[in-house]
């Protein structure tokens, strides 16, 4: 976690109400955080941390591009991100994060926002991530054509295992 220190904010000791942070979080940082679906990428964040009322706003931007596996043909691809994020953060007894708002102990005073930068980049990401037409490998694309039955082929053509005909008969008589 040593490589991901440099994304701990003091909310206790900050200068003044506003404050702004700048990282670039790039290959080696999704290496560090070890998540599993990005693990290449280069993403500039910012991240404004405004002081309220008993709590602290943190806002978040993100802007550049994650590596992604092409559910299609398995090879890695760009996919850009452009996204504004917040966060809620107040000091509180104990450590607890659901989801809204974190409680970090006041005794500390810091959060470490590496996981959240993580998280709000894969929102980010759609289920289903394909390249564009024509992207795919070629290699990996004609072999998922060779496997694919030809459109409008009657699948009722093909021989049936007798079995499965003794099965329809029950079914039937029922």
């Amino acid at each position: 976690m040593e490589k991901l220190d440099s994304y701990k904010v003091d909310l206790k000791g900050m200068p003044s109400d506003t404050t702004s942070y700048q990282w670039c979080a790039d290959d080696e940082f999704f290496s560090a955080v070890q998540g599993s679906e990005i693990r290449q990428g280069r993403l500039d964040v910012s991240l404004r941390v405004c002081r309220t009322s008993g709590a602290y706003e943190l806002r978040f931007r993100l802007k550049g591009t994650v590596k992604v596996t092409c559910d299609r043909c398995l090879e890695l691809m760009d996919f850009p991100i452009d996204a504004e994020h917040g966060l809620r953060v107040k000091l509180g007894g104990e450590y607890s994060d659901d989801g809204e708002l974190v409680t970090v102990p006041e005794t500390e005073g810091v959060v470490n926002v590496a996981w959240n930068i993580y998280e709000f980049a894969r929102l980010e990401i759609p289920l289903r991530h394909v390249h564009p037409s024509g992207g795919c490998n070629e290699t990996m694309s004609g072999l998922l054509q060779a496997m694919t039955p030809a459109a409008g082929a009657d699948q009722d053509d093909a021989p049936t295992d007798p079995r499965w005909n003794e099965l329809k008969k029950i079914l039937n008589k029922q």
